[in-house]
């Protein structure tokens, strides 16, 4: 996996996480700047964690569906970034609302942290079948995914709800062109 698609993918896959770090922003009371990179580093961290789980989980397995590789990532890319459009137009239609109610406590930002990163298990899956240097990968993933946290948080508390919806659009699109380019790669080879 070349470093392009690597970037576009980690910011695919961080678009979630942003998308959440703006709502803390805008709904956190006074957030600090110490809060601010707990954000970062939260995210950051589960993005960085859940394709090394999911690599393992698909090295197990890879013998048996090297074959269908390129179908599975096409599937778990184009899934993932469906659900992601799917979720962002739904909440274009939902008026927003602030669950976090001022307070960003810590058990509240790792619950979100992991569920943000879910897909991100997914596709380390999709990098076992496929070879991908998971240190790399993951490493890529959770920077990328600490600075969009930050500069989430920075948007909410300055501008608020706008861009939310249309990361989690971005992100999506991202990820399911490259679940196209990855198949037609490997049918083209």
């Amino acid at each position: 996996m070349g470093i392009t698609t690597l970037f576009l993918l980690a910011v695919g896959l961080s678009m979630d996480a942003f998308a959440v770090s703006i709502t803390n922003g805008l709904c956190t009371k006074n957030i600090s700047k110490k809060q601010t990179l707990q954000v970062g580093l939260a995210f950051g961290l589960a993005q960085g964690v859940m394709p090394i789980l999911g690599y393992l989980a698909g090295q197990t397995f890879s013998n048996a569906i090297s074959s269908l590789d390129h179908w599975i990532a096409l599937i778990f890319l184009g899934a993932i970034g469906g659900k992601m459009v799917i979720e962002a137009l739904k909440g274009m239609k939902e008026p927003e609302s602030c669950s976090v109610q001022g307070i960003l406590t810590l058990k509240m930002l790792i619950l979100q942290a992991i569920a943000t990163s879910i897909d991100a298990l997914a596709v380390g899956v999709s990098f076992a079948v496929m070879n991908v240097n998971i240190w790399v990968a993951s490493s890529f993933i959770a920077c990328i995914t600490f600075i969009f946290g930050i500069i989430g948080v920075i948007i909410g508390k300055k501008s608020g709800i706008f861009l939310k919806s249309k990361a989690e659009i971005a992100g999506g699109v991202i990820l399911i062109l490259i679940g196209i380019k990855i198949f037609v790669e490997h049918m083209m080879a």
